[in-house]
């Protein structure tokens, strides 16, 4: 199973005018959470992705990357 990793020292609430994956415009504050896929898995993660596939990726690979997301975001919430 490909690997994700979370920059935690880099997460931090900010004010954000950017534009999502879609091309949405996003402005809104909110928190910044840094995900980092190491260059030695790119290719697999992307091969277990179709985009046209509404139950890809795996539960499993899915539950890596929302995983490795909230528990930066639980970290951070708890942080002062």
């Amino acid at each position: 199973m490909p690997a994700v990793h979370v920059d935690q020292l880099e997460v931090h609430l900010a004010a954000v005018d950017t534009s999502d994956t879609d091309g949405t415009a996003v402005e809104l504050e909110g928190v910044i959470i840094p995900v980092i896929i190491p260059e030695a898995d790119v290719v697999e993660w992307l091969t277990a992705y179709d985009q046209a596939n509404q139950y890809s990726p795996s539960a499993t690979d899915s539950r890596v990357i929302a995983r490795a997301v909230l528990d930066a975001l639980k970290k951070a919430a708890a942080t002062p």
